[in-house]
């Protein structure tokens, strides 16, 4: 219509109406159009209304019209997309990467395929391309895979350091981290440094006192890679309890590359959420989903074996299990068993793992189609786990779904429905990204 500016032309960006969705996923049970019993808040024939960075109503066409004008206090929408019988989903929510490196180990990669097996101590060899570089460009890498994450439909992103390992450039890489994210975790204990090798006691000491101090004020967790190769549980249990004491929220890397007490470790701790979760005993399931019934809040998830209300920021919750397809895609290794985690009553989130040695990817989608071909996930499961469980993860309850007050990150696929993201894999579905408001690019 004349006179309707773009919206997202400024920095608070104006009204966006989009209209002729033909499904949209909103994770948001019980609002307006939904069915009951549905925890993605599936609507079909439906109409978004974003404001001011928010998402300002969601609900059928039906209702829209009296709905949009009372949110818009009589206003027209400054804007108006026509997704023309197209998904709608939320922006996705990747909470586990490691985007602070330099260089590429496309050779390892190449040796794996031809039967070397993955190992811990790859990652030294980007430390040392990392350590090497300089901030520009650090710097111009995070943008560029940012750039491609939201190219993609990823809106909020958690960034990782631990390719530095001196107190130096780890205060660098959660730094410039910074920059781009408030989802910083200082991993320092991602392996011992060749410097310190056979010394890895000693550096824990570096990790939990200088290099600690050097980092929190950057940071919003700490993560350790509680592994054989890498660090032992009581090394972790140092790591993160100093983390902890700093004010930083825990993470962990845990049962990758076998089994091992990492999970149970991050239970104990009330760990925001144990990432790989290859390697499961009966225990460590019965850990994961236990940490949702102690603490008495539980996410409505599209398995049904968990519901109630997502845990706002900051309140006390369960363990989420966040689950990393790309790296066994990358590293042939057994997929883990979603299915026996969703039976089980335990969260899942899905996130990409996007680094140089074991999951060289920043695509959700792909993430999704893996997660339902190898992982025995539904689309619902897997698409809900994408957002909703990665904001959970990231004990965040502005994002990952769509309703008024939510952030108003909303990905548009080229697709009727979200079941193309894993009946289509690998085709570009993303025809439009909204992050906070703003299209993207």
């Amino acid at each position: 219509m004349t006179g309707r500016r773009a919206a997202g032309t400024s920095s608070v960006p104006g009204s966006t109406l989009v209209t002729g969705i033909g499904e949209l996923t909103t994770n948001a049970p019980g609002g307006p159009g939904t069915r009951d019993g549905d925890p993605t808040g599936l609507v079909t024939d439906a109409v978004v209304l974003l404001d001011g960075g928010r998402v300002a109503w969601a609900g059928p066409a039906r209702e829209a019209r009296d709905a949009v004008g009372q949110a818009l206090d009589g206003r027209e929408p400054d804007a108006m997309v026509d997704a023309g019988g197209r998904a709608v989903l939320p922006g996705f929510v990747d909470s586990h990467t490691h985007l602070v490196f330099a260089g590429d180990r496309a050779a390892e990669f190449e040796a794996r395929m031809a039967g070397r097996p993955y190992e811990a101590g790859g990652i030294r060899s980007t430390v040392a391309a990392t350590r090497a570089a300089s901030d520009d460009v650090l710097r111009a890498g995070l943008a560029r895979h940012l750039d491609e994450a939201a190219r993609q439909g990823t809106t909020t992103v958690e960034v990782k350091s631990g390719y530095g390992l001196t107190v130096a450039d780890e205060e660098r890489s959660v730094r410039l981290a910074r920059e781009v994210t408030p989802e910083v975790t200082f991993l320092g204990a991602h392996v011992v440094p060749v410097e310190l090798a056979g010394r890895a006691d000693a550096y824990v000491d570096l990790v939990c006192g200088e290099m600690l101090a050097a980092c929190a004020p950057h940071a919003r967790w700490v993560d350790v890679f509680c592994e054989t190769g890498a660090f032992t549980p009581e090394q972790s249990r140092r790591v993160l309890e100093a983390g902890a004491a700093a004010g930083l929220g825990v993470r962990v890397h845990a049962n990758q590359l076998g089994p091992g007490e990492g999970v149970r470790l991050a239970v104990g701790l009330g760990a925001a959420a144990v990432d790989h979760c290859t390697y499961l005993t009966d225990d460590d399931v019965a850990a994961l989903a236990g940490s949702w019934a102690d603490s008495g809040t539980r996410p409505d998830g599209p398995s049904g074996a968990v519901a109630g209300t997502v845990a706002p920021s900051g309140a006390v919750a369960g363990t989420v299990a966040t689950l990393l397809p790309g790296v066994e895609f990358s590293t042939r290794q057994p997929y883990p068993d979603a299915r026996r985690l969703l039976d089980a009553g335990a969260v899942v989130a899905l996130a990409s793992d996007c680094n140089p040695g074991s999951s060289y990817t920043s695509s959700m989608p792909l993430c999704v189609a893996l997660a339902v071909r190898e992982m025995r996930m539904t689309v619902a499961e897997a698409v809900w786990s994408a957002t909703a469980g990665g904001a959970l993860a990231l004990r965040r309850d502005d994002v990952g779904h769509l309703a008024p007050g939510a952030r108003a990150d909303v990905v548009l696929l080229d697709a009727p429905s979200r079941t193309h993201l894993a009946y289509r894999p690998g085709v570009p579905l993303i025809a439009k990204t909204w992050k906070s408001g703003h299209p993207h690019p």
